[in-house]
């Protein structure tokens, strides 16, 4: 049997940008070495930002210039991946000896990704996730993650994988990521209301997997002295809700709602065996002479250079 603590940190990013927001993150290591966590997932766009009621001066047909101006600020508060930032959470991993998977938006050239970053105590930055759909306007910032990043790595606690916010909702990643093999599901999220509980136990008694939801807590717009169109500006703008999910769909810890911590839950890979034994949606409860599934895991970079 393989017994270990995995852990939520339930934080949100800071108005003070991204530096800000990593002193946040680094201030838990004492919290997360007392936890004793050997996995640790963070929400989603922690680092970057979640700009939740922007609408980057856009209009159907047209932008204005001073959207282009809050992308540009936007883009500045985004992370490379060669970045002191990665390497200060490399080091944390470090430190703590827990792997980390962290949300955050990436640059690469010019164009924004909404990524879950992959942290191994010995080797750092192991791996990436992009958020294969962007979801309604976040359309307008990011961009499209392809097949190339869709990881799965061995760890102390269990093989795990990761799905950002709204792909969770889609059901052929969730087929592609069960074949992977994933014992823990890693769920970076913004998403903070009921319904979204009742997906991350949905996936966990799917899958036959722990489920692990880390979400952004933010206070109301009122709080920070600003004002979101069509909201009640009184009411928080993002209330938490990280949870950890048994794989029968059993809440194990959580949810965590209006407030900053670290959630813990011992979880044991040894109990996947017994509770796929009536259901392994990719193994004997599949139907492949019915269905099947093809997953093209090349990059796709658009423009491709062939020297004769």
């Amino acid at each position: 049997m393989a017994r270990s603590t995995v852990a939520a940190l339930q934080i949100g990013s800071l108005p003070g940008g991204k530096a800000q927001t990593l002193a946040l993150i680094l201030s838990y290591e004492e919290a997360i070495l007392a936890s004793g966590a050997t996995l640790v997932v963070l929400p989603e766009a922690i680092l970057g930002g979640y700009p939740k009621g922007e609408d980057f001066g856009t209009r159907l047909g047209y932008r204005l210039p001073e959207g282009r101006e809050a992308y540009a600020r936007y883009f500045d508060n985004a992370i490379d991946l060669d970045g002191d930032e990665v390497h200060a959470l490399a080091g944390l991993a470090q430190r703590t000896g827990a792997h980390l998977v962290v949300g955050v938006i990436e640059r690469a050239g010019s164009s924004l990704f909404c990524t879950a970053l992959f942290f191994d105590p010995a080797q750092g930055l192991v791996g990436k996730h992009r958020k294969l759909m962007p979801t309604g306007t976040e359309r307008l910032i990011w961009g499209q993650g392809d097949g190339s990043t869709l990881p799965v790595f061995d760890v102390p606690a269990g093989r795990i994988g990761a799905a950002i916010c709204w792909e969770n909702h889609m059901p052929l990643l969730r087929t592609a990521m069960y074949a992977k093999g994933v014992e823990i599901w890693c769920a970076p999220t913004v998403d903070e209301r009921d319904v979204w509980h009742s997906s991350m136990r949905h996936i966990a008694h799917e899958g036959r997997c722990f489920v692990i939801s880390a979400c952004q807590v933010q206070p109301s717009p009122a709080d920070l002295g600003t004002q979101v169109p069509g909201w009640d500006n009184d009411r928080p703008l993002i209330n938490g809700g990280s949870l950890i999910v048994g794989p029968l769909g059993d809440v194990l810890a959580g949810p965590l709602k209006g407030a900053a911590g670290l959630l813990t839950a011992e979880i044991d890979t040894g109990e996947l065996v017994r509770a796929r034994y009536d259901f392994d949606v990719v193994g004997h409860y599949s139907r492949p002479d019915v269905f099947e599934l093809t997953v093209d895991e090349r990059a796709r970079s658009g423009v491709v250079f062939i020297n004769r």
